[in-house]
């Protein structure tokens, strides 16, 4: 028997969530969701809709820039609508002295015994968590959380205000020969384009939540480089060319 990786696995599971989204969507004529997604979810249920040539649909996690997010799939007669999404907001006040973290409240809330797949992002900034949630699931969640850790915490249910998120890069430039990625990944890892090279075909090297073990893929302006082990990047700018013909290329680093 072949052997089929867990993440073979998970991606098999994954086109198969999409393909019934699809297919209920086009027989009952009405939106479908699915999610929460992560980001190589997405990737996955992208390639998915565009192979099935499907183009009425929408990701969205509660705010603009939800990292995790729910695929809604609508009717070719339909506009896509957040409105409509089954995605609701959870506030948590607590001491900003508390210095609480998303791993404490994603393994408070995972301690309910609800999945993954039922929690979006979880954003705490400056005393206040907010956490996206299935809406079936999300009272029992304001009821049910009253602390985490050891810090009790204030439950704000529906949280209504406006989510922003403010995130840091840390900004990394070099010139390349070419936009190949084992050039631009030679910059990220501050390391030999041989050292490069190594990583992606050892597959640890994923373009745009995909991975990926070809060493002479272009990479363009805005993709987002991931490499295990040593964190996420996204491709600010590419070019312009030096007098030498060599290309600038700027980095920016997740912090």
């Amino acid at each position: 028997m072949a052997y089929i990786s867990d993440a073979s696995e998970e991606d098999a599971l994954t086109r198969a969530r999409i393909d019934d989204a699809c297919h209920l969507c086009d027989v009952r004529s009405c939106p479908r969701f699915v999610g929460f997604l992560d980001e190589h979810q997405q990737a996955v249920a992208r390639a998915v809709l565009r192979e099935k040539g499907v183009t009425s649909f929408r990701f969205y996690g509660g705010y603009p820039e939800a990292e995790r997010t729910v695929l809604g799939v609508f009717p070719s007669f339909m506009e896509p609508d957040e409105a409509l999404f089954p995605v609701q907001a959870i506030g948590f006040c607590y001491r900003t002295a508390a210095t609480l973290s998303h791993r404490d409240f994603l393994g408070a809330l995972l301690g309910t015994g609800i999945r993954r797949e039922k929690l979006g992002d979880i954003i705490c900034q400056n005393g206040e968590a907010v956490v996206m949630a299935d809406e079936e699931l999300a009272p029992f969640l304001a009821n049910t959380v009253q602390k985490i850790g050891h810090e009790g915490v204030k439950v704000v249910y529906p949280y209504t205000r406006p989510v922003t998120v403010v995130r840091e890069f840390k900004e990394l430039h070099d010139t390349v020969p070419s936009p190949r990625l084992d050039a631009v990944l030679r910059i990220a890892l501050r390391a030999s384009r041989e050292e490069a090279v190594r990583r992606i075909v050892g597959g640890a090297v994923s373009v745009n939540h995909l991975p990926t073990e070809n060493v002479s893929l272009t990479v363009n302006e805005g993709d987002i480089l991931s490499v295990r082990g040593v964190g996420r990047f996204r491709v600010a700018a590419i070019g312009p060319p030096t007098k030498k013909g060599r290309l600038f290329v700027r980095l920016e680093q997740y912090i």
